[in-house]
């Protein structure tokens, strides 16, 4: 998809709102809201975080090995019915409301392998283009520690940088971005806006994205969950057990908008639900590029060489507007 004649300065929204944990339909009636309400801001750019559809696996990190297999079976059975078909068009609500407000979308989603009946779960990011076309999945490479109990490892297919209305977008998910292979490639491909969608949060996350903008003189956008005890719905499996205390933050966002070189134009947006908004101007790339380009003149290609094997899987075929 070629650039729409992308203007130099546009705005940006990060959503840090809570998902309807476990609930595809509300989650997807909640982005939806949240994508008219950006619209309305003004913005061109809406970047949600890391699996907000239908919610980040919060639970892993408290249930125990062994004790509470039922418990975990109860709740990945319903995680496994409200994660995302994108072969079967799950997100074409989100898609139809890209398209009416003409604006460019990347959401975290639990994806559902529905082939075949297969249940394997990825964590994906999903690129939405202004006409309301999925332009690019990326899974996550690595699930990272009891990660690897809820998803399956990805494949380089969607490890790319796209062209959008807004930019060359690329997308790297939570862990994914303190890997420097991974980040290369987004380099390397002429990332402009690099989204960062994350559970991580705190001032070493902050540290990491800003390195990102100073390493590769690109926009990053760093979107966090922000979660509290009182989000998680009453009808959860096990919640007294799991998120006993309403006023808890089991996450408190950190979302940021960083600038090509390092500095902070927006956020972080702390224990706080809302909507972040900045301006960028990707435009700025290309002469940030001058003194450090790390895929270019900063290289050294006659010593280093960077290989990516996106063959592993054939690109889904997405339903179209």
């Amino acid at each position: 998809m070629n650039r729409e004649g992308s203007p130099r300065t546009l705005t940006v929204a990060v959503v840090q709102q809570p998902p309807v944990l476990l609930d595809r339909e509300a989650t997807l009636a909640r982005a939806v809201e949240h994508l008219h309400v950006a619209a309305d801001a003004g913005s061109r750019l809406l970047v949600f975080p890391e699996t907000y559809i239908p919610g980040y696996p919060a639970w892993i990190w408290r249930l125990r090995p062994g004790t509470d297999f039922d418990l975990t079976s109860e709740i990945h059975a319903q995680l496994v019915d409200n994660s995302v078909d994108l072969a079967a068009d799950g997100l074409r609500v989100l898609r139809d409301a890209a398209a009416e407000r003409k604006v460019v979308v990347v959401c975290g989603v639990h994806e559902r392998d529905g082939d075949f009946g297969r249940a394997t779960l990825y964590n994906t990011v999903v690129t939405i283009g202004s006409d309301g076309a999925v332009l690019n999945r990326h899974r996550k490479l690595v699930p990272t520690n009891p990660e690897r109990m809820v998803w399956g490892m990805g494949d380089a297919s969607g490890l790319r940088v796209t062209d959008t209305a807004v930019g060359r977008v690329g997308s790297l998910i939570c862990w994914e971005n303190y890997m420097p292979l991974a980040r290369y490639a987004l380099y390397a491909d002429g990332v402009e806006i690099y989204v960062a969608s994350t559970w991580d949060e705190g001032d070493t996350w902050i540290a990491t994205v800003r390195h990102i903008a100073a390493e590769g003189r690109c926009w990053v956008i760093g979107s966090g969950c922000s979660l509290r005890g009182a989000d998680v719905p009453a009808t959860f499996p096990g919640r007294k057990q799991l998120f006993p205390d309403d006023a808890e933050w089991i996450n408190s966002g950190d979302s940021v908008v960083v600038a090509p070189g390092g500095d902070l134009v927006a956020g972080p947006l702390h224990e706080e639900h809302g909507l972040l908004l900045a301006e960028i101007d990707p435009g700025r790339v290309a002469a940030a590029h001058r003194t450090l380009d790390v895929a270019g003149h900063y290289s050294r290609n006659d010593i280093f060489t960077l290989t990516i094997d996106r063959s592993a899987r054939a690109p889904v075929t997405f339903g179209s507007v």
